[in-house]
């Protein structure tokens, strides 16, 4: 069988990526230009600033990524970019350049979502197997998902409120830590102890999360402390709230892999490279004898290499979009 070359691009928010992956599997090159350092004069993402930057950035990053790979556009089979969800901004300098290659050298155009992008991050390098949960935590989304087959997703449940990586970013905000908030929560959390009480999320039959509730208690305690005259142990609340909300996603996601006696997890996105999480999550896998796999911590945050092995899931459906194909800032797995 002949090998599949696919060069995807990724520009969903504020990284400019490009990858060349071969067969969904082999990561031949990616590169990842980073806009971090702009957005952090702001305390966090600006859409115009990153739309401005990815089109500024997109063709010197195709270039370096086929110089990388040694190859040329030519040798693709495929062009892919993610279309949603995201920033319209940013996701529609993506497409179109994904288009305009796509037309010039008349080879299928791969319409890619985002989310989908993180489940088969876990693909880079590994094999899957069916039927399988995938826990998807991210700054805007935080879904247990149930798949039968590669292509087929169902929602078991999701937030109803805050994203995780927004609850994260919410309390680095309350406990004034730079950005980017959710991984300097992290860092607090590792020198801290869980001395702060908090509420019990959502202890229900459900399989769907709240984040909202743990972000405004936070926010009341410091400020109470606060009216007291007392100081805040950035650390212990840190450390505190990280432990309440990973029981939550630990707790949630037993509970559905128990009811639906699957074998086999994926955890994803980008909250995903948080290691106080990811072990928690391996415990828990342990224990009840669930097989787990969670991306190297370089494909968790936004990157085109996942997107490429997504593309590869659709090529092999001849799932091809046409030249209209536009951008949308929402849109779920199924749609």
């Amino acid at each position: 069988m002949k090998d599949v070359y696919i060069l995807a691009v990724e520009s969903s928010c504020d990284e400019t990526s490009v990858s060349i992956i071969k067969n969904g599997y082999e990561d031949v090159a990616t590169i990842i230009n980073s806009q971090i350092d702009v957005h952090t004069k702001y305390g966090g993402v600006v859409p115009e600033v990153a739309s401005r930057l990815h089109l500024e950035n997109i063709t010197m990053v195709i270039n370096e990524c086929l110089e990388k790979a040694n190859m040329s556009l030519s040798d693709m089979d495929a062009f892919a970019c993610t279309y949603a969800p995201g920033l319209l901004g940013s996701l529609l300098v993506g497409v179109e350049a994904t288009k305009a290659l796509s037309f010039i050298y008349n080879k299928p155009l791969i319409a890619t979502n985002h989310m989908m992008g993180h489940i088969y991050a876990n693909m880079i390098g590994n094999k899957l197997s069916y039927p399988l949960i995938s826990l998807i935590v991210s700054g805007g989304h935080t879904d247990l998902i149930l798949m039968e087959s590669e292509d087929s997703f169902k929602y078991l449940g999701s937030t109803l409120d805050d994203a995780i990586g927004e609850a994260y970013d919410k309390v680095a905000r309350i406990l004034d830590l730079p950005y980017p908030g959710g991984p300097n929560v992290e860092k607090y959390a590792q020198s801290g102890k869980p001395t702060y009480k908090m509420p019990q999320i959502m202890n229900d039959e459900s399989f769907n999360f709240s984040f909202s509730g743990i972000k405004s208690h936070c926010n009341n305690l410091v400020h109470n402390e606060h009216q007291r005259g007392h100081e805040i142990n950035k650390n212990d609340l840190a450390c505190s709230f990280q432990n309440c909300v990973t029981s939550h996603l630990v707790d949630k996601t037993k509970k559905a892999l128990l009811q639906y006696n699957i074998k086999t997890f994926l955890l994803s996105g980008g909250v995903a490279a948080n290691s106080f999480i990811r072990n928690s999550l391996k415990d828990m896998c342990d224990e009840i004898g669930v097989e787990m796999h969670m991306p190297e911590k370089k494909y968790c945050t936004d990157n085109a290499a996942m997107i490429g092995a997504a593309a590869y899931v659709l090529y092999k459906h001849k799932k091809f979009s046409d030249l209209s194909i536009n951008a949308q800032s929402h849109i779920t797995l199924n749609d």
